[in-house]
C-alpha cells in the first residue's frame, strides 16, 4: 500500500467531517442511550469507574458492551489494514470509510421508533450501542493507521494541550493550529446539532446525518488522486 502519511493535505478534509460525526455520535450515545460513551472510550471508562461504585445513573452492562465491542471493531479494522496493503491508499481508505458508513446507517434504522426516554425496547438501545461502538472502534483503528498528524477525530485532550503548550505564548511556533482549531470546532458543532436533533426529534436523525458524512468522506477521498 503506498506511503498513507506522505499526503495528509489530502486528508483533512474528510477527517474534519469525521471529527464532526464524533460529535453526533457522542450526543446519541450519551443522551440517548443511557449514559454511555460509544465514540470516547476515555469517558467510558470513566463511567465504568462509576458503575461499579453504583453511582445512580451509571449502569456496569452497557458501557461494559461499548468498551468490547469498541475494541472488537478496532481489532476488525486493524486485521483488515493488514489484508489490504496489496490496495493503494484511495481504494483503501473509501473502502474503510463504507464500513463505518453502512454500520451507523443500520444504527440509525434500528433507531427509529426507539424511545430514548425510556430506552425501549431494550434490544434497540444494545444493537445501537453495539453497531456504534463497533463503528467507532474500525474508525479510531482506521484514522489511526493513516497518521495524519493532529487528526485523530475523537480526542481533543492532546490537541487543545498541543495548541497552549505549542502556542506562541509558550514560545512555540504555532504548528497546524488551523487543523487543531477545526477538529475541536468540528466536533463542538457535531455535538450540537446531535444534542438538538436527539431532544427536538429522536436518535435517528443525527443517525443518518452522521451516515451521509461519512459517505460524503469516503466520497471526497474516492475522486481525488
Amino acid at each position: 500500500m503506498a506511503s498513507i502519511g506522505a499526503r495528509p493535505p489530502e486528508l483533512v478534509s474528510p477527517l474534519l467531517l469525521m471529527s464532526a460525526v464524533t460529535g453526533l455520535i457522542d450526543a446519541v450515545s450519551v443522551l440517548g442511550l443511557g449514559r454511555v460513551f460509544t465514540a470516547n472510550m476515555t469517558g467510558n471508562v470513566v463511567f465504568l469507574g462509576f458503575a461499579a461504585t453504583g453511582t445512580p445513573g451509571f449502569h456496569f452492562k452497557p458501557l461494559l458492551v461499548a468498551l468490547l465491542l469498541f475494541l472488537f471493531g478496532a481489532l476488525v479494522a486493524g486485521y483488515s489494514a493488514r489484508a489490504l496493503e496489496h490496495l493503494t491508499m484511495r481504494h483503501w481508505v473509501v473502502r474503510h470509510f463504507a464500513v463505518e458508513a453502512l454500520l451507523l446507517f443500520a444504527a440509525a434504522l434500528l433507531a427509529i421508533g426507539y424511545d430514548s426516554a425510556t430506552l425501549q425496547p431494550e434490544v434497540r438501545l444494545y444493537a445501537i450501542i453495539a453497531l456504534t461502538a463497533v463503528a467507532m472502534g474500525f474508525r479510531n483503528a482506521t484514522v489511526r493507521h493513516l497518521k495524519v498528524v493532529d487528526m485523530t477525530t475523537t480526542v481533543l485532550t492532546l490537541t487543545l494541550t498541543g495548541l497552549a503548550a505549542d502556542s506562541s505564548l509558550a514560545g512555540g511556533s504555532n504548528p497546524n493550529w488551523q487543523r487543531r482549531l477545526a477538529s475541536v470546532v468540528a466536533i463542538l458543532v457535531g455535538a450540537g446539532a446531535g444534542a438538538w436533533m436527539v431532544t427536538q426529534w429522536s436518535l435517528a436523525p443525527p443517525l443518518f446525518l452522521a451516515t451521509a458524512l461519512i459517505a460524503a468522506a469516503a466520497a471526497m477521498v474516492a475522486v481525488r488522486r
